[in-house]
């Protein structure tokens, strides 16, 4: 009997470093949107046409460094992703309905809400580096409960349904009355 020799890297878990750099890069582009209902109506027009050059040149005048490993879109959503060479990963950061519900659909409305829910828990974790690092050893351990608490600390709003840990990240689930459609904003490993 033959005894399997492969070994499989581990996965690195999240670092604060990581939720950090990725909120850093993420926040001016989510001010964007929650700022300019002009710039918001174009990035969502983008995304439903699958326009990855408008994507990328409204991202150029948002947050230039965002997304400049990655920018990608499924008609229902958009993801940019950030290499992590130290760590050998790669994250995705984006907002998207949950395949298998609609086609070619994307609220301006809806994202600008969103971003502007968004906004000060990105803040938080830039600012604070304690509050970072805490997050990420709640994602590392599973500790959905300890993470939903430090996320809905700083965002208040009743439209989060869900924070859950997922592919060694985060995925913020938002139920707006505006809209029939869920809303996810993901901060995931990468898979391959």
């Amino acid at each position: 009997m033959s005894v399997n020799t492969c070994k499989f890297k581990p996965v690195p878990g999240i670092t604060a470093s990581i939720l950090r750099t990725i909120a850093e890069e993420m926040l001016p582009f989510y001010q964007a949107v929650a700022a300019s209902e002009s710039f918001a109506r174009e990035w969502s027009r983008s995304i439903v046409r699958a326009d990855l050059s408008a994507m990328r040149k409204l991202l150029d005048t948002a947050a230039p460094s965002a997304g400049k490993q990655g920018l990608g879109t499924n008609g229902i959503g958009y993801f940019m992703t950030f290499g992590f060479p130290k760590e050998d990963v790669y994250y995705t950061n984006g907002t998207t309905i949950p395949p298998g519900n609609v086609r070619f659909t994307f609220q301006t409305g809806t994202h600008r809400q969103i971003a502007k829910a968004v906004i000060p828990f990105y803040r938080e974790l830039i600012c604070n580096r304690p509050y970072a690092q805490t997050l990420a050893k709640a994602i590392r351990r599973k500790d959905r409960r300890a993470a939903a608490y430090m996320v809905r600390s700083l965002i208040g709003t009743k439209a989060l349904r869900s924070v859950e840990i997922e592919s060694s990240g985060i995925t913020l689930t938002f139920k707006y009355r505006s809209t029939k459609w869920i809303y996810q904003n993901l901060l995931i490993l990468e898979p391959f």
